[in-house]
């Protein structure tokens, strides 16, 4: 007889994002290691990225529990008027209106520890009949957002249920918050409740060996890693014979280039190494990229002819890109916490088996694995030379293939097993 996990979590499809998909995924497979899960996710939340495509991997087998969440943008957004912006970009606007300016200090202030915090209490009041009642043997949280495992620590505090919290970034030490003009008693309010929830926890889950040394540094405790992975059923079964090299060398990004990624490093190597060759040469960003970058190359003609924006695509069309690439790009942030942020879309990346170059820091999370699989490599954001000397090696395809075998230990369903492992150690029977 399988036990039962509630999953809390924010982000659940038509949500777009790896944050989305590493739970869709842990859900997808628990069952086949004795956890049957359920999830608890608001009903309407206002979320900017969204996939509907994901919806098509929610088992209908699968119990998904949708509970009403308030949420003080629905305000703002009527204050602002029609704007084209969500409210989570207003921070990325170079010039802001008085009105944003105040809802940015009043997100930073007001709301700890965060604009999900409403949610706290009717999800906690609307849960704890079922989690008394035994219907669980474990409770799952994941953020951000990271007022998601104040549920998980009330549930504990009220029934004692095992509990594992799982953080797919940092809390008091995120590098989002020193973005807002926060007051120096809220940021010690964030480190009280990170806190009583890294002390109360039966265990804690992050996704990088950064991460995981930086809260084990704060907790004093043991934390477990559980990175993200790819799942071999996302990738078409007849996607190696659709394989198509129609360029000398063509690279593919997917996901967001926003102000912490900063592409035009590499897109000037990119210039450099081929401006005065006749190779066919392009590089295709899917997904959203600010108006600064694709400022860039409109200023530039042979950049423009070369540089393709399509924009956002379902989940399921990005393998058309992937099929067309001679290599895959990533461009990693260079923050505070840029060394254990790993991109959920690295592992995709890996599955496809196709030669990985990564703009970022050397010594990162990122670069272990590229090491460790021999799927890429990752190369500062200053050193022009090594890019261009890397973007021919792809162009040349003198890159040596990744290690098959080292890479398989990153699929959805291994990683699912690990879950299930610890779910069984400290499970209440």
């Amino acid at each position: 007889m399988q036990k039962r996990v509630l999953i809390i979590t924010y982000y659940w499809p038509p949500s777009g994002g790896s944050g989305v998909q590493r739970w869709l995924k842990f859900a997808k497979y628990l069952p086949d290691f004795g956890w049957e899960p359920v999830i608890f996710t608001p009903e309407n939340p206002d979320f900017d990225l969204k996939d509907p495509s994901l919806e098509k991997e929610v088992s209908p087998r699968l119990e998904v529990i949708k509970f009403p969440i308030w949420e003080p943008y629905s305000i703002f957004g009527k204050l602002r008027g029609k704007k084209k912006s969500h409210p989570s970009r207003i921070l990325e606007q170079r010039e802001k209106s008085l009105l944003e300016k105040a809802g940015i200090w009043a997100r930073a202030n007001l709301l700890v520890p965060d604009p999900r915090v409403f949610w706290v209490k009717p999800s906690v009041k609307f849960l704890l009949d079922l989690v008394e009642n035994g219907q669980f043997q474990a409770v799952i949280t994941t953020g951000p957002p990271h007022s998601i495992h104040l549920i998980g620590k009330a549930l504990k505090e009220k029934t004692g249920i095992n509990w594992l919290a799982d953080f797919r970034d940092p809390w008091s030490e995120w590098e989002f918050l020193d973005t807002l003009p926060m007051r120096n008693k809220i940021k010690e309010k964030h480190q009280e409740l990170e806190q009583e929830v890294l002390g109360k926890a039966d265990r804690i889950l992050t996704i990088s060996r950064t991460f995981q040394s930086d809260f084990e540094r704060l907790s004093k405790r043991k934390i477990d890693l559980l990175t993200n992975g790819f799942d071999w059923d996302d990738l078409p079964r007849d996607f190696e014979n659709r394989k198509q090299k129609k360029s000398d060398l063509h690279l593919v990004y997917t996901g967001v280039i926003d102000s912490i990624r900063n592409p035009i490093p590499l897109l000037k190597a990119f210039r450099e190494e081929f401006v005065d060759t006749d190779q066919v040469v392009r590089i295709s960003f899917v997904g959203k990229v600010s108006e600064s970058v694709q400022g860039f190359v409109a200023q530039d003609s042979w950049l423009a002819d070369r540089i393709s924006f399509p924009g956002y695509v379902p989940h399921e069309k990005v393998f058309d890109f992937y099929a067309n690439a001679s290599g895959l790009l990533l461009i990693l942030t260079d923050t505070k916490n840029a060394q254990g942020n790993i991109p959920g879309k690295v592992f995709e990346y890996l599955s496809t088996g196709i030669p990985i170059l990564a703009i970022g820091d050397p010594k990162g999370d990122t670069s272990k694995i590229l090491q460790e699989t021999g799927a890429g490599e990752v190369i500062p954001h200053f050193d022009q030379v090594k890019m261009q000397v890397a973007l021919r090696r792809i162009c040349e395809r003198k890159v040596t293939p990744a290690n098959p075998e080292l890479i398989a230990k990153f699929s959805r369903k291994n990683l699912t097993q690990q879950l299930a492992k610890i779910l069984d150690e400290y499970s209440i029977s």
